[in-house]
């Protein structure tokens, strides 16, 4: 798992700002949703192009902190990055950032009937979670997903945010979240990315300027119940 531990320097500037070190020290379990972002198989195990195998060693994290919201009351909602053939064409942008044949491995990988495609199997998923499929990196951008749908129908304004990989789906949700208005938290050892140093500059940014960071035990002491 990764090495990570806010930069006391983040601290004292966060404190300066808001008056104590941790945004969210309680939580109204009903209007709290965990949001668990992308574990899938191509984000979680070789030989996918996506793979961080770093990842497996947050399932039993996430698994708790599943638990834990269901058992105070709260939603668990399952996020699955979709690749569309169309979105070749929409999101040019993004395939361009790959040479052709490893594009073409990504989006096969990542169609509704793929392997890739599918949760990790050690994912404790329940029926009464939602389950969400985006389309790029944030949820929340138009045209994504239903997730703010999803959210309201479930009266949801607080999200912990989970899964892989921190510094882009996770990251790229998260912020994009509190810009529209959500109290918005990661999770530090229920993240994950390739290194340590891209893991520790996602969570400190995201502390300084969106929200809050905690670890799983935090926030499983803090919910209700």
């Amino acid at each position: 798992m990764h090495k990570f531990e806010m930069p006391q320097e983040y601290v004292k500037r966060v404190v300066s700002r808001q008056g104590r070190p941790h945004l969210y020290e309680t939580f109204d379990a009903p209007k709290t949703a965990l949001i668990v972002v992308d574990m899938q198989n191509y984000f979680m195990t070789a030989p996918y192009l996506g793979a961080c195998p770093i990842a497996q060693e947050i399932v039993p994290n996430v698994n708790r902190l599943a638990a834990a919201v269901r058992k105070a009351g709260g939603k668990v909602v399952w996020l699955q990055n979709l690749a569309p053939w169309e979105s070749m064409e929409s999101w040019s942008a993004g395939k361009e950032m790959y040479l052709p044949e490893r594009a073409k491995l990504r989006w096969d990988a990542m169609q509704r009937d793929a392997h890739g495609f599918q949760l990790w199997p050690a994912l404790d998923v329940r029926d009464e979670d939602e389950r969400v499929v985006k389309r790029r990196y944030s949820a929340f951008i138009s045209g994504s997903s239903n997730i703010e749908n999803v959210l309201r129908d479930n009266g949801i304004d607080t999200l912990i945010v989970t899964g892989v990989a921190t510094n882009v789906c996770c990251e790229s949700t998260a912020r994009d979240a509190m810009m529209l208005n959500y109290r918005t938290l990661m999770v530090s050892d229920a993240c994950a990315t390739l290194t340590d140093s891209e893991q520790a500059a996602a969570l400190g940014n995201f502390y300084l300027f969106f929200g809050d960071v905690q670890n799983s035990d935090e926030v499983i002491s803090r919910l209700p119940g």
